[in-house]
């Protein structure tokens, strides 16, 4: 049985993905987003699978209001869902994986 906290995880990591595959959806997005991270496009998949990458995805689109507005409305949230599964993401990651 899935615990609370494991459940929230879930739909913050599900979030994340959206939020990739909204960027992939566009090569200007997604263009930005490979040269701000320094990931090259045939590393994407291996970064994926890196603590945090997730949550840097989250970090990159909510790091500017026309972006995180845009993926809000794709994605049919409310832009500060976005934040809140950077939270979710961003803290217990980092304490679980340096345990």
């Amino acid at each position: 049985m899935q615990t609370r906290d494991s459940m929230r995880r879930a739909v913050a990591e599900s979030l994340a993905v959206q939020a990739l595959s909204f960027l992939a959806g566009e090569p200007a997005r997604l263009a930005r987003f490979l040269a701000l991270s320094g990931i090259g496009p045939d590393r994407i998949r291996a970064a994926a699978a890196s603590p945090g990458f997730l949550a840097g995805v989250l970090d990159h689109v909510a790091s500017e209001d026309a972006l995180v507005t845009a993926f809000a409305a794709e994605a049919d949230i409310k832009p500060e869902q976005v934040e809140k599964a950077r939270r979710i993401l961003g803290s217990r990651a980092w304490e679980r994986d340096s345990a």
